[in-house]
């Protein structure tokens, strides 16, 4: 039962790598074992071999014509021994996938801060009953186990990545560390990345009032005021709103560079969202 946990990995990590760094994780698999014993493989292991993974994925006539990195024959293959280029560079992809996963679980933790001191632009699902400490605040679990899974994965790649580059002459004894680290990056974002849209992203809710409240009183909302007053008068508008903690609405009429009128005609966010403005 032991021996059978690796080889299910494997093939779990083949369903979830794809494209030409999964390809060549799957040709080097198949040859290797073979060209570390060559000298007492029997004369056809290669094509069994070929035969054999073909089958398996259901194409076996793709490998027809075509030899292995790794061939059964007389030529040394220290190079596909000793290096782990395919490996690295795949783990490497899992790399960038741990960099913008912590990107996205670090931005809804802090659009969901609060839920009166911080941003508190977006509600998450309560999933525990509250914090320890403070009576019935809502953690960011979710985003918490997600930004450390992937700084293991991050750390992972280090180690991987010095494994991969110890290789000596036709020989690289990391094999295990790069094995273990591949297989448990590939388990941790899979199973994080699941648990993330399960119990956060799929119950995230804007919180309208909030983001309505925000906008309003940000200062930027100014900036379309200077194409119709001048850059000098809407300046003075934002210091004012911000020296007397007063809306850029009350600051305006105050100063009478504008009508009511035309604030609300001039000053509206949605149009800002363009390069044109419209």
């Amino acid at each position: 039962r032991q021996r059978q946990r690796p080889q299910r990995a494997v093939q779990r990590g083949d369903r979830l790598v794809t494209g030409q760094g999964g390809e060549a994780i799957r040709r080097r698999r198949d040859g290797d074992a073979a060209a570390r014993c060559q000298q007492r493989a029997h004369p056809r292991a290669e094509v069994r071999v070929r035969v054999q993974s073909g089958a398996h994925r259901g194409a076996a006539d793709r490998q027809a014509g075509q030899r292995r990195q790794a061939r059964v024959d007389r030529r040394p293959c220290a190079v596909e021994l000793a290096d782990h280029e395919p490996v690295a560079a795949l783990h490497g992809a899992l790399r960038t996938l741990a960099l913008a996963l912590t990107k996205i679980a670090n931005d809804v933790r802090w659009l969901a801060s609060g839920p009166r001191a911080g941003l508190a632009e977006i509600r998450i699902p309560e999933n525990e009953p509250g914090s320890s400490i403070m009576p019935g605040k809502v953690n960011p679990t979710q985003c918490e186990a997600m930004t450390m899974a992937c700084a293991q994965v991050i750390g992972n790649d280090v180690a991987l990545g010095i494994g991969a580059a110890s290789g000596q002459f036709e020989l690289n004894v990391y094999q295990p560390l790069i094995a273990h680290n591949l297989l448990q990056s590939l388990r941790l974002l899979s199973d994080a990345m699941a648990s993330f849209e399960r119990h956060c992203a799929r119950g995230l809710e804007p919180d309208r009032e909030r983001i309505a409240s925000l906008v309003e009183r940000s200062l930027m909302l100014v900036t379309a005021l200077a194409p119709h007053i001048g850059y000098d008068r809407a300046a003075e508008i934002a210091k004012k709103a911000h020296r007397e903690g007063s809306s850029l609405r009350e600051a305006a009429l105050a100063l009478g560079y504008v009508s009511g009128e035309q604030f609300d005609d001039w000053v509206r966010a949605e149009r800002m969202l363009g390069p044109s403005g419209g």
